[in-house]
């Protein structure tokens, strides 16, 4: 590699390029099938891209962040408790579909609490606000809104 090509990108990083707006749609349940996971995986890629990603849930895609989730029966792998280190990426921008929950007998307090720790606003690092909710629940019109401004749609 010439020092060149060296010189343009940082050895912490991946290599630099623009960032794209990144949603994923989950519309499938949980376990069942491997879409749900895979789609959670993509997005924590995406992230770790430095990309700007967002996750909807839609459909039976609301039942992938419905707490207390046992998989024992189905003798297969929980990999839900993987939603929460969606912060740590910084993906901080999960919709559900209200239209979705409401269907399927849930509501907001039916959903795992996704939360990530604010910034310091300070060089202190104990002085931490209160975490904040990852979730948003948005109605359909609005996530059609968010959906139309992104560059990259992917459906699981």
């Amino acid at each position: 590699m010439t020092k060149e090509h060296h010189d343009n990108r940082s050895a912490h990083s991946p290599l630099k390029g623009p960032i794209k707006k990144f949603m994923y749609v989950n519309r499938r349940a949980p376990h069942g099938s491997n879409y749900a996971q895979e789609g959670l995986e993509v997005a924590l890629i995406g992230a770790a891209f430095e990309q700007d990603v967002s996750i909807a849930f839609v459909d039976d895609g609301v039942f992938q962040l419905k707490t207390g989730q046992d998989t024992t029966s189905l003798g297969i792998k929980n990999f839900t408790a993987t939603f929460g280190v969606l912060g740590d990426f910084d993906v901080k921008k999960i919709y559900v579909e209200r239209e979705s929950l409401e269907q399927r007998g849930l509501n907001v307090d039916d959903l795992m609490p996704l939360v990530y720790d604010n910034e310091p606003e300070t060089e202190n690092e104990n002085d931490r606000s209160a975490s904040r909710l990852l979730v948003e629940v948005v109605d359909k019109n609005t996530l059609a809104e968010l959906i139309e401004q992104q560059d990259v749609l992917l459906n699981f």
